[in-house]
């Protein structure tokens, strides 16, 4: 039960912060937070394999894509589930996403990470750009019309859309965040530590490095597709387009940004990844010309010249708080 304290309260407070976000902030700023806490989970997940495994995945979007296209068509197939089963029925269907997500990340992960660097890199980009391709062309799942009318989230009695989608993506969010806590500060974390420092090392002393590169990318790949899951619901609509490269790249820089080896830093990092454009948006109406990629690129040069390895580096929240009392005692 102590086990369960921390994550119990966080969820608890989290329902609270979702009843004030409810009455205090508009449309608009409710659908970017919960992209946020969509995104962290995308890119805590990706990190388990570029921060802690030390391997370098690009196609991590196409996960998610399996994730999105899964629970989508479950849930025209099966309508009628989620209107006697409410929460229990997306539950359930974002589980199966990401199930499936995880067996595609076992198709893929087992002969692909006996690869390195650059070739790994290259084999997870070309699944991606594969799988997009291949879903442009399968018309009962839409081809390149893809998925429209998708079921949202509910309304729940006097409880607002919102804050039911607040409460779902967190409950999520912080799955993702505690198991891969637990996860990575255990046997299996040590496991992946050691093949990111020292695969040949690891060898020696009789670890099967590709058994646990795969462990970490199946781990990885089903908390993709409960994001592209989650995504699928709160968008209502979904095509092949959205999971692209470009999205792949920008988890990527999630994980960079914030630290290899740190999921509070991909949580902050995710964060400043979907607010800053939208800040930047009002410099259009100023200078006439979109200015937003230009200023918010510059901002993650500078970041990762002054902080190469990351905001946190391998820091936690806890660790950084830990380390300012010691330096102030």
């Amino acid at each position: 039960m102590r086990a369960f304290k921390i994550p119990l309260l966080t969820f608890i407070a989290l329902l609270l912060l979702g009843v004030v976000l409810q009455f205090s902030v508009n449309a608009y700023i409710q659908i970017l937070i919960l992209q946020i806490l969509m995104f962290g989970i995308a890119s805590m997940s990706l990190n388990l394999v570029n921060g802690f495994t030390g391997q370098f995945s690009l196609g991590h979007a196409g996960f998610m894509a399996v994730g999105a296209y899964t629970s989508a068509y479950l849930s025209q197939v099966f309508p009628g589930f989620l209107e006697h089963t409410h929460l229990l029925g997306f539950f359930l269907f974002s589980l199966a996403a990401g199930c499936m997500a995880a067996v595609f990340g076992y198709l893929v992960g087992l002969p692909s990470l006996r690869l390195k660097g650059d070739y790994l890199a290259i084999v997870t980009l070309g699944f991606g750009e594969i799988l997009r391709v291949i879903l442009l062309n399968i018309e009962p799942l839409g081809a390149a019309r893809g998925i429209s009318g998708i079921v949202p989230y509910p309304e729940l009695g006097f409880l607002d859309r919102f804050w039911v989608s607040f409460a779902y993506v967190s409950f999520w969010f912080l799955i993702c965040f505690f198991s891969l806590w637990r996860i990575t500060r255990g046997r299996f974390g040590r496991q992946f530590l050691s093949v990111r420092e020292d695969e040949v090392a690891a060898l020696s002393l009789g670890l099967s490095t590709t058994k646990i590169k795969v462990r970490s990318f199946v781990i990885a790949a089903f908390f993709a597709g409960i994001s592209g899951s989650i995504y699928a619901h709160l968008i209502s609509i979904i095509t092949p387009t959205i999971f692209g490269f470009m999205m792949s790249v920008n988890i990527v820089v999630m994980v960079v940004l914030g630290g290899m080896g740190s999921f509070t830093g991909s949580i902050v990092a995710a964060a400043f990844m979907t607010i800053m454009p939208e800040l930047l948006r009002s410099l259009q109406s100023v200078t006439g010309v979109d200015l937003r990629m230009v200023i918010f690129s510059l901002s993650l040069i500078l970041i990762m010249i002054f902080r190469p390895t990351g905001l946190f580096g391998e820091l936690e929240f806890s660790d950084v708080i830990k380390k300012w009392k010691r330096k102030n005692a």
